[in-house]
């Protein structure tokens, strides 16, 4: 029968530490520098600021257009002609305008597009398409 050597067993009943502290001075390491030091030595009277309003919210224009070929700014009837001018006076007054598109999902594309056009050749930066999350998630 085959004895075991003593120090083959003697090496299995110590506990190696070493990782253990390298692990404890990494994580000492990390809380020193992430820790932000206290910085108030002394009592220094710190000027007041002014109050701000705050800058209105930009307002959004919607063109909407029905499956018939219909469009609408916002509320009104438009065809191409008469939504070109109101952009281009909507944008006068306000150069940062933004527009979101709602197109039925029945209407044609070439539709779409010509009012695009429109806000192209009337300088419009931001424009959104709007559009509305499948009922069952997304298409497979």
């Amino acid at each position: 029968m085959k004895k075991c050597s003593a120090s083959h067993h003697h090496a299995l009943a110590e506990l190696n530490i070493t990782p253990l502290l390298d692990l404890a001075f990494v994580l000492l390491v990390i809380f020193i520098i992430t820790t932000t030091p206290v910085t108030i030595d002394r009592e220094i009277d710190l000027p007041t600021a002014a109050k701000r309003q705050k800058d209105p919210k930009q307002r959004v224009q919607f063109i909407s257009v029905e499956q018939d070929g219909t469009k609408y700014l916002n509320s009104t009837k438009v065809d191409l002609a008469l939504l070109q001018d109101m952009i281009v006076k909507a944008r006068d007054k306000e150069p940062d305008l933004n527009i979101v598109i709602r197109g039925s999902g029945h209407a044609k594309y070439k539709e779409i597009v010509a009012v695009m056009d429109v806000l192209q050749q009337s300088l419009v930066g931001k424009i959104n398409l709007a559009t509305e999350p499948l009922p069952d998630g997304p298409a497979k």
